[in-house]
């Protein structure tokens, strides 16, 4: 027997808000959560802008999580505030925890580079690497182990049932909400949660990225630096943040009236095994991805009412979207909206995906869509309806939602209006 899939709880950590009634108030909007960064000096960089969540300070939650005070890792603060606010917001009994199983999403890991450069100038600096790398002390470690958000929630909450980190970069976010919906669907799990969190406003990452030529260095006009779809586009715009999303079986969501934003109806993924940091052209596998997913959900493209893009803002990835959504949408491409969220926050990396999936949900819950900011010279090689100008009603009953990754990691989530 398979269960229906609902979402309860919503938490998120971005530079458009700490609650979701912030978040979601600033997305339709339209409003840019792009700026200097003030994290560290940028001076010596060609990019010195990104998606920084302001004014966000680890020692607030303390209180909350003592387990964590050692932690330096800005990340995993972003994490256990979305996560503790997606558990708030779902209002789960205190004992409704620990049969949940735990799926979070991260990115590649980078050195704190403060601490790895005495290292490498140092004699027998290898073995030093090596050392330093393998600490169990926080505060002594080079970097951050991949599971370690996994860890602190898992143990912090009492998650016995199962803990999964996914690192699979930009589709880290989706896929684990996919993996999370699976285990309810088939009834190995009354409750999951999962969502996924990244900072890549560092110096090592933003130095590391802004060599792959992929983000913009339009640093006097931050706002205006993202732009999907445009054909003065640039490059993407890094940014930080964190998500989490509670699921439960509708059964299980009924049994104890929960609110309910959306239901989630298919997962679908797919590897373009193209190249590391260039989509396939042509968009085949992110198309792969989408019609795995409408299949999953047991619809047509027909089905389908709305697009949440992957919309980056670089010129490769644009283009192949906009041709994979044609080759699974066919006529359908055309006539329904699609939406890219990253024009306002940046790209969360590993984030994105769930914070572009609680942008889903809400389009269904709240019957309205975000707009596509900074669109003002339609590329005409993307030449679908990407909700320039300002945000819209919507009275459809979908919305697919894209998540592509480095290497062609394609992730495809459906998401459906819940009608009670």
């Amino acid at each position: 027997m398979k269960h229906r899939v609902v979402i309860t709880g919503l938490g998120l950590c971005t530079q458009l808000g700490r609650s979701v009634d912030e978040f979601w108030r600033n997305l339709l909007a339209g409003h840019s959560g792009i700026s200097r960064i003030s994290l560290f000096d940028t001076s010596s960089l060609p990019v010195r802008i990104g998606g920084e969540v302001k004014n966000f300070r680890p020692d607030e939650l303390l209180g909350e999580f003592p387990e964590a005070k050692s932690e330096k890792d800005r990340k995993i603060w972003l994490g256990l505030d979305a996560a503790a606010s997606a558990l708030a917001d779902s209002q789960l009994p205190g004992d409704g925890f620990q049969h949940t199983p735990l799926f979070v999403g991260v990115s590649l890991e980078t050195f704190f580079l403060e601490d790895a450069t005495p290292i490498a100038h140092a004699p027998d600096a290898a073995w030093n690497f090596a050392r330093q790398v393998l600490k169990q002390e926080p505060r002594r470690r080079l970097q951050t182990p991949l599971d370690r958000l996994t860890q602190i929630l898992g143990d912090h909450y009492g998650l016995n049932r199962g803990r999964y980190t996914n690192c699979s970069a930009c589709a880290a976010g989706a896929q684990v909400i996919g993996e999370a919906f699976r285990r309810i669907r088939d009834g190995t799990a009354a409750v999951t949660l999962a969502g996924a969190t990244d900072s890549t406003l560092n110096p090592l990452a933003l130095g590391g990225f802004s060599l792959l030529q992929i983000l913009s260095t339009e640093n006097d006009q931050p706002e205006k630096a993202c732009r999907p779809f445009d054909a003065t586009r640039q490059g993407t715009v890094l940014a930080e943040g964190a998500a989490f999303v509670v699921m439960e079986t509708l059964e299980h969501a009924q049994q104890r009236r929960a609110r309910i934003y959306a239901e989630v109806l298919g997962y679908g993924s797919s590897l373009d095994a193209y190249r590391v940091t260039d989509p396939e052209p042509n968009g085949r596998g992110a198309a792969l991805s989408m019609a795995k997913a409408i299949a999953d959900a047991g619809l047509t493209p027909d089905n389908i009412d709305c697009v949440n893009a992957h919309g980056t803002g670089t010129p490769k990835n644009d283009v192949a979207e906009t041709l994979a959504i044609k080759q699974t949408l066919g006529a359908r491409a055309k006539v329904i909206p699609v939406t890219a969220n990253k024009s306002m926050t940046g790209h969360m990396i590993a984030t994105s995906g769930v914070m572009e999936a609680i942008a889903s949900a809400m389009t269904l819950h709240t019957r309205k869509i975000p707009p596509t900011i900074n669109l003002s010279c339609p590329d005409s090689r993307c030449d679908l309806d990407y909700v320039a100008g300002g945000s819209r009603d919507f009275e459809g009953r979908t919305v697919l939602s894209n998540s592509f990754g480095f290497g062609g990691q394609n992730a495809t989530l459906i998401f459906g209006r819940f009608d009670s």
